[in-house]
């Protein structure tokens, strides 16, 4: 879809310009002993190396740090990243990084490492008070001065996309909800991206991951255009969920067809090498999709949702607290936001579902929100996910608190392609309960 297509028609008040900006991508089996050479390129001597306790028991960390020390780099390990992050988790990172001296860093793990690494890299390099830079209107959102140093992420699963973008995302405990920071001077500077890393990934993470990445994808397909927002008051601060544009198209559609392929596969068995290969990979080009996109409802929805669990405890993760897996409360979010926001702009939902491979025929465009909705539920099924946020421990008496917790998520919301109101959300809210 070229950039002069329709939906990214020019207009006397929305923006005349995009970026396309993307962290340096290695990708390919058995890359991540490519490490220790490429930080010490990077002018590494002395490496933070961030992970979490189940990583770290894994060979995975153990192939990155040989490598660093093998290129002749002192390595200080920080284990302790919380398998979902918070504001008191990134400031622990951030001493550990002060403390550690280090002069560049490498994460080893999940979205929740990877984003954990970038907070301390932000903090440790650009001391302030802990809101300046978080998103408004929970934080100040203030730019960050200068550059980081350099930063190599090491994704061990195939969802996440953090490895790309300039976003981290965490558990403010004071509003018991999701929020986050945003610039792209946190985008890594480098990724090894390594498939072999997921034949060690049980099958909910595999589901979870997976269909984190396939909303990124589908949200950046339906996101606003880039054409139809205000246009920044100087270049340097044109937002970096600057909306829907040509570029992120591409790289969105390519993810989804992958993901339309290969997401039952690679959930259902370990050992298919070819699939878990393939998410791996269709991770990361939804990753730099909506990197230079943004995301939308789906995920704005989903802070409330992670930060209200109350009981429930996700299958193949840590057991020790309540924990809604990220993927899943996107996810289970999905369906009823497509129904919802697919009037706006049908024929990229119809888009998105083909990519996804729904049988179109006959479809009009007045059915391309429950088309795509039954496709993802569909895939919800086939891998035994839950059936929305009842199954997760929500009912009706719980919508209001959802709303409060989604609404101040302005940055994400304002990309989606209706405006929502807090009224819109309680309905999408509920119509997220139960699928069938």
């Amino acid at each position: 879809m070229g950039c002069c297509h329709v939906y990214f028609a020019q207009n006397e008040l929305g923006d005349d310009a995009f970026v396309i900006d993307a962290s340096t991508v290695t990708f390919g089996a058995g890359c991540l002993k490519e490490a220790g050479d490429q930080a010490k390129a990077l002018g590494m001597k002395r490496v933070g190396l961030f992970t979490d306790k189940g990583v770290a028991k894994l060979e995975h960390l153990t192939i990155v740090k040989k490598s660093l020390q093998a290129a002749g780099l002192d390595v200080a390990v920080y284990d302790e990243v919380k398998v979902e992050p918070t504001d008191e988790s990134f400031k622990a990172a951030t001493k550990f990084a002060v403390e550690s001296k280090a002069d560049g860093f490498v994460s080893v793990g999940g979205g929740s490492v990877i984003d954990t690494c970038k907070a301390a890299n932000v903090y440790s390099t650009h001391p302030a008070e802990f809101l300046t830079y978080v998103n408004a209107p929970v934080g100040a959102g203030q730019p960050l001065p200068g550059p980081l140093k350099a930063h190599i992420a090491c994704p061990t699963t195939s969802g996440t996309g953090s490895e790309c973008t300039g976003i981290a995302i965490f558990d403010y405990l004071p509003m018991k909800a999701k929020t986050g920071m945003v610039s792209r001077r946190m985008k890594p500077t480098t990724a090894l991206i390594d498939p072999n890393v997921t034949r060690t990934l049980p099958s909910t993470i595999v589901a979870s991951t997976g269909f984190d990445a396939m909303s990124h994808a589908l949200e950046t397909l339906t996101a606003i255009p880039f054409s139809r927002r205000a246009k920044p008051p100087r270049p340097s601060a044109r937002p970096v969920s600057q909306g829907g544009n040509p570029f992120s198209d591409m790289a969105a559609h390519e993810a989804l067809t992958l993901i339309g392929k290969y997401l039952v596969r690679a959930v259902k068995d370990a050992a298919d090498v070819e699939a878990r290969s393939e998410m791996m990979y269709a991770a990361t080009l939804a990753g730099i999709a909506f990197g230079n996109a943004g995301c939308h409802l789906p995920h704005g929805m989903s802070y409330a949702v992670s930060g209200l669990v109350r009981e429930f405890r996700a299958p193949h993760y840590p057991q020790d607290e309540p924990f809604i897996p990220h993927g899943m409360s996107v996810i289970l979010n999905a369906p009823s936001v497509y129904r919802f926001t697919a009037e706006a702009c049908p024929e990229r939902h119809l888009d998105g579902a083909r990519d996804l491979g729904a049988d179109l025929r006959g479809a009009t465009p007045r059915d391309a929100g429950e088309i795509l909705a039954k496709r993802i539920i569909g895939f919800m099924k086939e891998t035994t996910f839950p059936n929305g946020l009842g199954a997760v421990g929500f009912n009706e008496r719980d919508l209001d608190a959802l709303v409060e917790g989604a609404f101040p998520q302005q940055r994400v919301l304002k990309n989606a392609p209706r405006d929502v109101s807090r009224d819109d959300l309680r309905h999408l809210f509920g119509g997220a309960l139960a699928y069938w």
